[in-house]
């Protein structure tokens, strides 16, 4: 009998904590992530058209320079939301551009950016100079094809060129497995205490049937 106890407590303790492990993973990642496919070549060649990303959702004060995010432009007229890169945030002195052809540099604050991630090398490629500090609270966004890319370049003129606000992110992209490898071990934890707590269910159930043997008769 004690036995049979210490299987169905055992049981009682990892079945829930299984099931709330489990569900709590599901959960959370519906709420922290979505995906979402590559319309244009725009990012092209860090992504192509018709490839599926992981976005992690959160709002551009949370991002980072180089981050690729999935983002509202400003002109309800150009469509859905769209994958850019942060190039830069608000203070951050952004102009382009030093040097010709491949050896064109967009420049952060004085400094070239070394950007290997650009279609055929080329930095702008549209003739389009810009020379300004990017306001608190807004981010300044580039495709990567940037001869083929609607970004801050042509949101405005001056400091309006980088009118993209915080808050018109949706989320960033997930390169690796990164919060995916987290989400994943949880959930199967939580599929194996739920299981293991069921297992041990069954065998209190077996154990509290099984026929208790008489008592042995005491020789006086």
């Amino acid at each position: 009998m004690r036995e049979g106890r210490r299987l169905a407590l055992t049981a009682w303790v990892l079945g829930p904590l299984g099931l709330v492990l489990l569900i709590g993973t599901v959960l959370y990642v519906r709420s922290a992530y979505t995906r979402v496919t590559v319309v244009s070549s725009s990012m092209s060649p860090t992504y192509t058209v018709g490839e599926r990303l992981v976005v992690e959702l959160m709002d551009g004060h949370q991002v980072r320079r180089g981050d690729v995010v999935l983002v509202d432009l400003p002109s309800p007229d150009d469509g859905g939301p769209v994958l850019q890169r942060v190039v830069g945030v608000g203070g951050d002195r952004v102009a382009c551009c030093e040097g010709s052809g491949t050896d064109e540099r967009v420049t952060l604050d004085g400094r070239p950016l070394q950007e290997s991630y650009v279609q055929d090398g080329v930095a702008d490629g549209i003739g389009r100079p810009y020379d300004l500090t990017v306001p608190q609270g807004r981010l300044f966004l580039l495709g990567d094809h940037r001869v083929d890319s609607l970004d801050s370049r042509f949101y405005g003129t001056g400091d309006s060129a980088a009118a993209v606000s915080a808050w018109a992110v949706r989320g960033r992209v997930v390169d690796g497995p990164g919060g995916a490898v987290f989400a994943v071990s949880a959930a199967v934890l939580g599929v194996v205490l739920a299981l293991v707590g069921l297992g041990c269910g069954i065998s209190a159930r077996v154990v509290r049937r099984r026929p208790v043997p008489p008592p042995r008769p005491v020789q006086v």
